[in-house]
């Protein structure tokens, strides 16, 4: 579904009203549509399947860690539709299926151009990743700066909040766990 645009702008004037703006002064005359474009595009992804992205490969077979590091993500905060920015670490561990990588960081994408909680996403990524191709485990981390709290509330730019969500054989094996870990964060 593509989202209302005229909506959006007309919402967008009203708020420039009333914090005292005029938005036909020629700084703001273009605004409304501009935000409209731009809200169409940062939450594409609430129109997008995740699971129709995650196609399996077949006839490739791997039992060992698959890892992506540092996939840039970049979402709208739900609370105070702000921005949150960050990077995904995705990794499992495929039994009889694995995907594309680019596959892996579409995904990321696809969800994070939804409004959302950087809980919820972590959590979403992982669920998609075990429904698409049910692997022995998945880990998923992420790691975001909010605006909520780098521009206003607490104030504290610089603050990244870390979520992390664990399936399977990294949830039961610990050593498993540690060795995703240890290639995540490995020398930084």
């Amino acid at each position: 579904m593509e989202p209302d645009r005229r909506k959006i702008a007309r919402a967008v004037e009203m708020i420039l009203e009333a914090i005292g703006e005029r938005p036909g002064r020629p700084g703001l005359k273009d605004t409304p549509r501009r935000v409209a474009d731009a809200y169409a595009e940062l939450l594409s992804g609430v129109s997008e399947d995740p699971c129709r992205i995650l196609k399996a490969l077949k006839g490739d077979k791997h039992d060992e860690i698959v890892l992506l590091r540092d996939i840039p993500l970049y979402s709208m905060c739900e609370h105070h539709l702000l921005p949150f920015v960050g990077r995904a670490h995705v990794a499992y561990i495929p039994k009889g299926k694995i995907v594309g990588l680019s596959k892996v960081a579409r995904l990321v994408e696809c969800l994070s151009k939804r409004l959302q909680l950087q809980e919820r996403l972590t959590t979403e990524v992982a669920d998609a990743l075990v429904e698409a191709i049910g692997p022995k485990g998945v880990m998923v981390v992420v790691e975001a700066e909010h605006l909520c709290m780098t521009m206003r509330g607490a104030r504290k730019p610089g603050t990244v909040t870390t979520t992390s969500v664990v399936r399977g054989i990294f949830r039961s094996r610990p050593a498993t766990r540690a060795e995703a870990m240890s290639l995540i964060f490995r020398a930084r």
